[in-house]
C-alpha cells in the first residue's frame, strides 16, 4: 500500500525555486521514480500541459502508460460518446473520460504481469480564454487511483475558472495544478484540508479559482464534501460555493446559470419560523414578477463566512448542523465570502441576466444604507448602490415590531441614518423596496439567538419557533448542542413514577 507522508516536505538537491514547497520538477519525479505507480493522460482543451511536467522531469517510462489528447469533437465523441447536452466541458465528460481510461487500464495491462501496480488516470476537459477575451475560460480536473494494488479505486474530482488573460498562461496553470493534484492524491490523501492547499502550490489566487471539489472513494470515506468545500472559502480559493436540496456539492455556475434568483441572507442559527415565512411570502411575490417563471427561479439561502466565525474560528460542526436543516427543508444553501449585498448580486450577475431579488428583514435594510460598510469604494456608498440596482432587481422587506413600542415598522417609517434619506427615499419611491404585506405579527418576536440560548440552557418552548419537523431533527441528529451535555440522572423514585 502507498504510504502518505507527513506535511514535511524534502526538495531536490539544487532546486532553488522554493525553500519549503517542493518543485514541479521534484513532485514529477517523485511520482516517476515510485515503480508501482502507472497511469494514463487524457488533456482535451488546453494542450497537454500536465503530462508535459512528467516527461520533462525524466524517467517518465515507468509512469506514463499513455498520453493523450482528442481535440477534434467527432474524435472525442468517438471514443468517449456524446452529451446529452452536446457540451463538452463538463463533468459528465470528465467522469466518461475517467471511466475510459481506466477501463482500458484494466484490460491491456494484466495483473498477473503487474501484480504490484497501482493504476491511475488523470484528465481534464478545459476551455481557455477566447479571442475576444470575453471568455476567461473554465474546465473540469480530476483523477482517478488506487493506494493499494487490485482495490477500489478513489476520485478527486475539481472545477476551476481561469482568471488569466492569456490562453498560454492558463495553459501553464493547469500543468501546474494537474501536477499538484496528482502529487496531493497519492501523497496527501490522507489529509484531505492539507491536499486543498497544496493545490496552490506554485500558484496565486489571481491566476485561477476552484469553486467546486469532491472526493469520493474507500481512502476518503468519512471526508465531508461540504466540509472541504467550506476549506474552498475559508482559504479563499474561491468565493462562494454551493450544496443543493439534497445535501451534495454544486457547481453554482450550472445552477444559477440564466435563472431568475431570490437571495435570503441570514444565520439560519437555527433556522426559525420567521425565516420561512420570509422565503414563503417574498418567493410568492418574486414569482408573480413580469418575466419571472417559476420553473426557471432558484431560491438561495445564503450564509456569509463571518456568520460562521465564532470566537474567530470558523465551528465546522456548527455549520454542518445550518447546512442539514436548510438542506432538509428542500432549499439550496450558498457560502460566501461577501459581506456586502451587492458583493451577492455582482456574484449572481456572473451566471445570469434574469431578474433577481433579496429577502430581508428591516435591521438588514438598515445596514445596507450605513456608509461604513462602502469607505474601501472610491465612489463610496453610490457605488456600491450602483451595483447593487443596477438591474431591475427588488428587496422584499419583512416588517418587524419595535422591541419598545410594539409599532409594526416596515419601509414607510424605518430610520435610516440622516444622511442616507433623501437616498433611500429614491429607491423607495422607485418601487425597489416593496413590503410583503402578508405578515404574521405573532411569530415577529422569534429571533435565532433566542433559540439557541433555550436548547444550550436546556429549556424547552423552543421547538414552537422553529419550522415544522425541524425540532425532531435538531433532536433526534444533536444539532446545536442538544443534550450534547451529560444528562442530570433521574432518581430512583422518578423512575419509578415513570413506570
Amino acid at each position: 500500500m502507498l504510504q502518505p507522508e507527513n506535511d514535511m516536505e524534502i526538495t531536490i538537491k539544487g532546486d532553488k525555486e522554493f525553500d519549503d514547497i517542493p518543485s514541479l520538477k521534484s513532485k514529477a519525479l517523485r511520482i516517476n521514480l515510485n515503480e508501482n505507480i502507472y497511469g494514463t493522460f487524457a488533456e482535451i482543451g488546453a494542450g497537454q500541459e500536465t503530462a508535459r511536467q512528467f516527461f520533462r522531469a525524466g524517467g517518465a517510462s515507468g509512469t506514463i502508460a499513455k498520453a493523450m489528447s482528442a481535440y477534434d469533437k467527432d474524435f472525442s465523441d468517438a471514443i468517449y460518446g456524446i452529451e446529452d447536452d452536446k457540451r463538452y466541458v463538463t463533468e459528465s465528460r470528465l467522469r466518461k473520460m475517467l471511466t475510459h481510461e481506466m477501463n482500458l487500464m484494466e484490460n491491456r495491462l494484466t495483473r498477473e504481469k503487474n501484480p504490484n501496480k497501482i493504476f491511475f488516470t488523470y484528465a481534464n476537459t478545459v476551455a481557455t480564454i477566447d479571442f475576444a477575451k470575453q471568455f476567461k475560460g473554465h474546465g473540469w480536473v480530476g483523477i482517478k487511483y488506487q493506494v493499494e494494488e487490485d482495490k477500489a479505486y478513489n476520485e478527486i474530482i475539481l472545477h476551476v475558472r481561469f482568471k488569466e488573460t492569456d490562453a498560454r498562461l492558463q495553459q501553464e496553470t493547469l500543468g501546474v495544478l494537474g501536477t499538484n493534484l496528482i502529487y496531493g492524491a497519492f501523497y496527501k490523501y490522507n489529509k484531505p484540508k492539507s491536499l486543498l492547499r497544496y493545490l496552490y502550490d506554485h500558484l496565486d489566487n489571481d491566476q485561477l479559482e476552484i469553486d467546486t471539489i469532491n472526493f469520493s472513494g474507500p481512502v476518503f470515506k468519512d471526508v465531508d464534501n461540504r466540509l472541504m468545500s467550506l476549506q474552498l472559502v475559508k482559504n479563499g480559493m474561491t468565493d462562494a460555493v454551493m450544496f443543493g436540496p439534497d445535501g451534495n456539492n454544486v457547481l453554482p455556475a450550472k445552477v444559477l446559470y440564466k435563472k431568475n434568483i431570490l437571495a435570503l441572507r441570514g444565520s439560519f442559527r437555527p433556522v426559525t419560523k420567521v425565516n420561512m415565512a420570509m422565503y414563503e411570502k417574498s418567493y410568492e411575490m418574486f414569482t408573480k414578477e413580469n418575466k419571472v417563471d417559476p420553473k426557471k427561479t432558484e431560491v438561495v439561502f445564503e450564509i456569509t463566512l463571518s456568520n460562521l466565525r465564532a470566537e474567530g474560528e470558523i465551528d465546522e460542526q456548527d455549520f454542518m448542523d445550518r447546512a442539514d436543516l436548510l438542506c432538509s427543508l428542500g432549499q439550496s444553501v450558498m457560502i460566501s465570502n461577501f459581506q456586502e449585498y451587492y458583493k451577492v448580486v455582482e456574484y449572481f450577475s456572473k451566471y445570469s441576466k434574469a431578474r433577481m431579488g433579496l429577502a430581508m428583514g428591516v435591521n438588514n435594510l438598515v445596514d445596507i444604507f450605513d456608509e461604513k460598510y462602502y469607505r474601501h469604494l472610491s465612489g463610496g456608498i453610490l457605488e456600491a448602490f450602483g451595483k447593487l440596482f443596477f438591474k431591475d432587481l427588488k428587496v422584499y422587506l419583512y416588517p418587524m415590531l419595535d422591541p419598545e413600542t410594539g409599532e409594526l415598522i416596515n419601509s414607510e417609517n424605518l430610520k435610516v441614518y440622516p444622511r442616507m434619506k433623501e437616498l433611500y427615499k429614491f429607491f423607495k419611491y422607485n418601487g425597489k423596496v416593496i413590503d410583503i404585506e402578508d405578515y404574521d405579527t405573532s411569530i415577529m418576536s422569534i429571533f435565532s439567538r433566542e433559540i439557541l440560548q433555550k436548547i444550550d440552557d436546556g429549556e424547552r418552548g423552543w421547538e414552537d419557533m422553529v419550522p415544522e419537523g425541524t425540532a425532531d431533527l435538531i433532536k433526534d441528529y444533536r444539532l446545536f448542542g442538544y443534550t450534547r451535555k451529560p444528562l442530570k440522572p433521574i432518581s430512583i423514585k422518578k423512575r419509578i413514577v415513570k413506570k
